[in-house]
């Protein structure tokens, strides 16, 4: 029986599983078929969102391109003092922002177009005050309810700097649980009671995005920042890393798999309808079973070293016209978080607070 042609048989050899995954070394795996964005070493490339968001960070330093952060730590401070307060580990100093509702509020705050009835929190063992939107960027939290307030008077202005003053955005997607206040809907990075205040069922709600609430979100933020900075480019990326807990009834391997499948359509969803943003795919390249498992820790959960560069090595083939340059010398402030870097592999990540605070017999007492 003679068979005609179809669609197939035109497709490149990057449409067939068997020629671009099976017959592949893992190494060589290469699922960017054309990336719209190109950026050089002076392209002021600015980062955001979860853990996996400080990895693409790192390597931008590591490579001399211009990792652009816009809330240096204070000359004063040492280096091991700039690392401890959390300068440079972030464009500016907000800590891991895991949804796309912390994003577009950060924007709305920083601007003045939103104000939390839940500002503050004071912790009375030790006593400090502490910020429920940025809950571990304060080591000890601060002295005072007016050092606070100061502290983030000078952040508003550094996140309002960045916004206006980056060319390209990376944010990266890393969670859809998020814990909000009843009354306003602000959203905390953490649940309270994790990493400061009190949780209280009465006025802290539970919300799982979908699809629509991510994108929505997506686009509102994205009118806002290129009604500051117009030509702004974004790279949207979904963070490989597992959750650490899970607030829903579901196994943490079923809400895991709901979370990173809600933000990887709505990141093609806004792809498709945004002109201006841009995906690539780390999400494809550490997750899929073409990794045969090796790009993640024993834990199933921290992503390896290589992993990361195998990622970083296609961000710089496509995104980077190419062979990245050589390391240059790095501003002093993104120097630290080099420095730091190269020392371990892990990230600052808060939600790993979820597990550490909650007892487990499995796992023996620290002494």
């Amino acid at each position: 029986m003679s068979r005609g042609t179809t669609p197939y048989h035109d497709q490149p050899r990057h449409a067939f599983w068997r020629d671009s995954i099976a017959r592949v070394e893992p190494g060589a795996i290469d699922p960017v078929v054309k990336f719209g964005l190109q950026v050089d070493p002076q392209t002021r490339i600015a980062t955001a969102g979860s853990c996996f968001a400080q990895h693409i960070a790192r390597n931008l330093v590591r490579h001399g391109f211009r990792y652009h952060v816009t809330e240096p730590a204070h000359p004063l401070l040492s280096k091991r003092q700039a690392e401890q307060y959390n300068y440079g580990t972030f464009s500016a100093r907000y800590g891991n922002i895991y949804t796309s509702r912390q994003l577009l509020q950060l924007f709305l705050r920083a601007y003045g177009d939103f104000d939390p009835v839940d500002d503050c929190w004071f912790d009375s063992e030790p006593a400090c005050w502490i910020d429920p939107f940025r809950p571990s960027i304060q080591p000890d939290g601060f002295s005072s309810r007016e050092e606070l307030l100061l502290d983030r008077q000078q952040h508003f202005a550094a996140v309002r700097s960045l916004f206006e003053s980056l060319d390209v955005f990376v944010f990266t997607l890393g969670l859809t649980e998020l814990w909000s206040h009843r009354q306003d809907g602000a959203a905390y990075p953490l649940c309270p009671g994790v990493a400061g205040g009190q949780y209280d069922p009465a006025l802290h709600a539970f919300e799982n995005l979908t699809v629509d609430q991510v994108v929505t979100d997506m686009r509102e933020f994205l009118v806002r920042l290129r009604g500051v900075n117009p030509a702004s480019q974004v790279i949207l990326t979904v963070s490989p890393v597992p959750l650490i807990a899970t607030a829903t009834q579901a196994h943490v391997l079923s809400a895991t798999t709901y979370s990173k499948s809600v933000l990887r359509v709505a990141a093609a969803t806004l792809v498709d309808s945004v002109a201006g943003v841009h995906y690539f795919p780390s999400y494809e390249i550490i997750t899929s079973n073409a990794s045969r498992g090796r790009y993640y820790a024993a834990d199933c959960r921290d992503v390896t070293e290589e992993g990361v560069a195998h990622v970083m090595r296609l961000f710089f083939k496509h995104v980077a016209g190419g062979v990245a340059p050589a390391a240059a010398a790095a501003a002093p402030q993104a120097q630290h978080f080099l420095d730091r870097a190269q020392q371990f592999v892990e990230t600052i990540c808060d939600e790993s607070l979820i597990d550490d605070a909650r007892p487990d017999p499995a796992r023996p007492e620290r002494g």
